[in-house]
């Protein structure tokens, strides 16, 4: 199978330490499917329910289809990663999709494996899945969560989002951040 990736942004392919360890965060590949489906699967069942705000035992195709379905510009998904035993072990992912209705407004979903919450890789994630919506040209970022779910909450609310609760619906709460602009990169010099 020959996989065509058109704009592949390599410039997000990152190290980072958490717990000791160095682990890379990289935007998704289509061949990654399968991966993806082990850390959900891996997910216990009440990170699940926070993830997807439904009761699922397994992710089904449908669901993983669309998960998969990146183009790197209005859906963007990064994943962290460790190796062990060497293999691939996926231990978060946080991802945007830009928003059909308002093109400089996106949403986001943030998920880390259990057993490696509280160390700061939600927050790596989300840095730079803002990064780089800002730097695509979207201005605002936000997300409906669970309104049990507090450690995604703890995390919007450091990262500066405001956090109202949704009128149609008491269960959840709306989180909403406007980004920084950023500047375009401008060229490095050559070297005569």
């Amino acid at each position: 199978m020959t996989y065509v990736i058109r704009r592949y942004p390599a410039h997000l392919i990152d190290v980072v330490e958490a717990a000791g360890r160095r682990l890379v965060v990289r935007p998704t590949l289509p061949q990654d499917t399968e991966l993806q489906r082990e850390f959900f699967g891996s997910l216990s069942a009440e990170a699940r329910y926070l993830r997807f705000m439904a009761r699922l035992d397994d992710v089904p195709d449908w669901l993983m289809e669309r998960l998969a379905g990146v183009d790197y510009a209005a859906h963007l998904a990064l994943l962290a990663e460790t190796f062990e035993d060497g293999r691939e072990c996926m231990i978060g992912e946080a991802r945007y999709v830009v928003d059909a209705g308002d093109p400089a407004s996106c949403e986001l979903a943030i998920a880390v494996a259990d057993g490696w919450r509280g160390l700061g890789i939600g927050r790596a994630l989300l840095e730079r899945l803002e990064r780089q919506a800002a730097a695509s040209g979207l201005r605002r970022m936000g997300a409906d969560a669970l309104a049990v779910n507090q450690a995604m909450i703890g995390l919007a609310v450091r990262a500066g989002y405001t956090v109202r609760t949704c009128p149609e619906d008491a269960r959840l709460v709306r989180l909403e951040k406007r980004l920084a602009v950023e500047p375009p990169a401008r060229p490095a010099p050559i070297a005569a």
